[in-house]
């Protein structure tokens, strides 16, 4: 990560006197990430994390923490933010919007396994649901709106074969009509480094979602493809079938993906691709200073969006039948 903007524990200690969460024991910040400045904030009370937003607007601040807040009252393991004793749970600390949430236990796995995914897939299908009854509405700020924005800003960075792969894949996108798919709030970066997992007893049990700074509404099938691309996805970029399946089984054991999902399953699964492919193409070359800075290759996602391209998914296929 990157922490841009930096807290002194006397600055911290001033400011937590607004939050009725005790003295200040630690502060340390957090290696991860590339868009906000974070830390852990240890109190007399417990331990948070202390969020300083770089970029966000306040409006999308408003949404992101409403809609954790919201999930959280539904019993979805995310972060819930901390109001402070003016029951807001946005503030504001050294001339940046800041936010105090819960800390979740666990850590992330690396290498899930197929329980891992029935997991993931699981909570990914209850937040879906408990989404809908919230009334917050952000577009997906990472969605095709952005794509237009960020592409020709990276091209010229890129040789003539990734240029090519750039162009057609957002004319494919360009030229869908696919039908109206359910929509929702969707987490839009439910990789594996955003679910912790607490190995406390002989099971890993998922500890909680973290991240929701890059949430808006899209199609809830976009949010599927997005946790597939990564969850279920080898080194190399082929989909894992029988985590796909474990994944894909145990969302639909909720809330099953409808006839228009299905059709659209392939160009979804090259959409999350491009998505993040594109984000780190951004992120690559034209990074903003900060310390600890840490971006992503992109083209490991290069790679899954041409793979994804060569032999798309099938919903029918990738789940298995009953």
């Amino acid at each position: 990560m990157s922490v841009f903007t930096k807290v002194s524990v006397a600055e911290l200690t001033a400011w937590l006197r607004n939050y009725a969460l005790g003295s200040l024991v630690e502060l340390q910040g957090i290696a991860a990430g590339i868009e906000n400045t974070n830390y852990f904030v240890t109190t007399s009370q417990g331990r948070f994390v202390l969020t300083l937003f770089e970029r966000l607007s306040e409006a999308e601040l408003h949404f992101y923490l409403d809609l954790m807040a919201h999930l959280a009252r539904h019993g979805i393991p995310c972060p819930s933010p901390i109001a402070n004793q003016n029951n807001e749970l946005l503030g504001h600390l050294n001339g940046k919007p800041a936010t105090l949430v819960t800390c979740l236990p666990g850590k992330p796995v690396t290498v899930p396994e197929p329980e891992h995914c029935a997991q993931i897939g699981t909570t990914l299908a209850a937040m879906h649901l408990a989404g809908q009854s919230f009334k917050g509405t952000i577009e997906n700020p990472r969605g095709p709106a952005w794509w237009r924005v960020a592409a020709p800003k990276v091209a010229p960075f890129l040789d003539a074969r990734r240029r090519d792969l750039l162009e057609t894949e957002l004319a494919f996108q360009s030229r869908l009509n696919l039908p109206a798919l359910p929509r929702g709030p969707v987490h839009a970066d439910l990789f594996r480094d955003n679910a912790l997992w607490d190995d406390r007893s002989d099971v890993s049990r998922l500890g909680g979602i973290i991240d929701f700074y890059f949430a808006g509404v899209d199609a809830l099938l976009f949010d599927v493809a997005v946790t597939v691309n990564d969850w279920c996805t080898e080194p190399g970029g082929e989909i894992n079938p029988v985590r796909a399946t474990a994944l894909l089984d145990a969302y639909r054991e909720s809330r099953q993906f409808t006839a228009d999902e299905k059709a659209a399953w392939p160009a979804m699964l090259r959409a999350a691709a491009l998505r993040f492919w594109l984000s780190r193409l951004y992120d690559f070359y034209l990074p903003r200073p900060g310390e600890l800075i840490h971006a992503h290759d992109p083209e490991h996602f290069r790679r899954i969006l041409e793979l994804r391209r060569a032999e798309p998914g099938n919903l029918n296929r990738d789940v298995q039948p009953d």
